[in-house]
């Protein structure tokens, strides 16, 4: 065999190996990073998807909350990761929205990531105790005019502790981080506890973390930040309310890999989340959380992060909440 064969041959054999290759990704388990905590809204998010995402997969999904730093901590992880697809993200609204939009000094930007879908909204809900007396958002606001009234979050830079003030600054309350005492909290666990126990009055966060309050009870949703009414809570809608701003304000889960994750496997995680987003379990369990399942392509997912990131930063500029340090 001549040497131009010889490599003829060769060409077409490592051809074949490579599409071999492709073709058997994924071979191993793959590590999907969680970058909140146990109990938290991705966390749920991320383990309820699990076992129908793992079907689809066909390998096993190793979760692994990687905490710390609003989410950072665990983004940067999957960032610095090899672009392979055996390391994914269940990004977040607070580490991939919130986060940039917040924080000066925050070790990535969105261009360090490839998002491969959206696949989950959470509506933003703010909410009382029924022992507060306030009734409806005109209530609240009358109150935080009056001054006195104090709202949780999960921490300074949260999207709790924007979600609040962007919702009483569409509802005209003037200078809305004096008007209303903000009192982060350790998580939104205790983001809401601090409602229950009246060391705040009101908070705005994802519906996810508030059915479960909702369903017995303990809190009284005012408004969802949806155009359409959200099961399980019986409140006005932003669009109800005349606020079409508000409706960018949704939380939301997706899943990233890091910035170079190669076309096919973008291919396989899109096919992948359309079979497990399908499954009624799944979909049953999140919508009583109050949930939308709405799977986006990885050019639409990308569009509707940096259309938030967009909101939010004017929003941040706006208000002088930008964190340098």
């Amino acid at each position: 065999m001549n040497f131009a064969k010889a490599a003829f041959v060769g060409a077409i054999a490592l051809g074949f190996t490579a599409t071999a290759a492709l073709a058997e990704y994924p071979e191993r388990p793959i590590n999907m990073v969680i970058p909140y905590g146990a109990g938290g809204a991705t966390d749920i998010s991320a383990r309820t998807i699990a076992e129908p995402l793992g079907a689809a997969v066909g390998k096993p999904l190793v979760m692994s909350n990687i905490t710390g730093a609003g989410g950072a901590t665990g983004s940067v992880a999957a960032q610095n990761a090899k672009p392979d697809g055996y390391t994914m993200l269940f990004a977040r609204v607070g580490s991939h929205s919130v986060n940039p939009a917040m924080k000066a000094t925050l070790p990535y930007t969105l261009d360090d990531f490839r998002f491969v879908t959206v696949y989950e909204i959470n509506p933003v809900a703010c909410a009382v105790t029924p022992a507060s007396g306030i009734k409806s958002m005109d209530d609240l606001i009358a109150k935080v005019n009056e001054g006195g009234v104090a709202y949780s979050s999960s921490g300074v830079g949260s999207l709790l502790h924007l979600a609040a003030a962007m919702v009483l600054k569409e509802f005209g309350v003037e200078k809305p981080l004096e008007a209303a005492t903000h009192i982060p909290q350790k998580g939104g666990g205790a983001a809401a506890t601090a409602v229950l126990n009246g060391t705040a009055t009101f908070l705005c966060t994802n519906s996810s973390a508030l059915a479960s309050f909702v369903s017995n009870g303990q809190l009284v949703p005012l408004m969802v930040t949806t155009p359409k009414p959200v099961a399980g809570f019986d409140a006005p809608t932003a669009a109800d309310l005349g606020k079409p701003a508000l409706e960018k304000l949704v939380g939301w889960t997706g899943i990233a890999g890091p910035k170079g994750l190669p076309d096919d496997v973008a291919e396989k995680w899109g096919k992948w989340m359309a079979s497990a987003t399908a499954d009624e379990g799944f979909r049953s369990k999140m919508e009583a959380r109050g949930s939308v399942i709405e799977l986006m392509n990885p050019k639409d997912a990308n569009d509707f992060i940096r259309g938030q990131y967009t909101i939010f930063r004017a929003l941040v500029d706006e208000l002088g909440m930008r964190i340098e340090g």
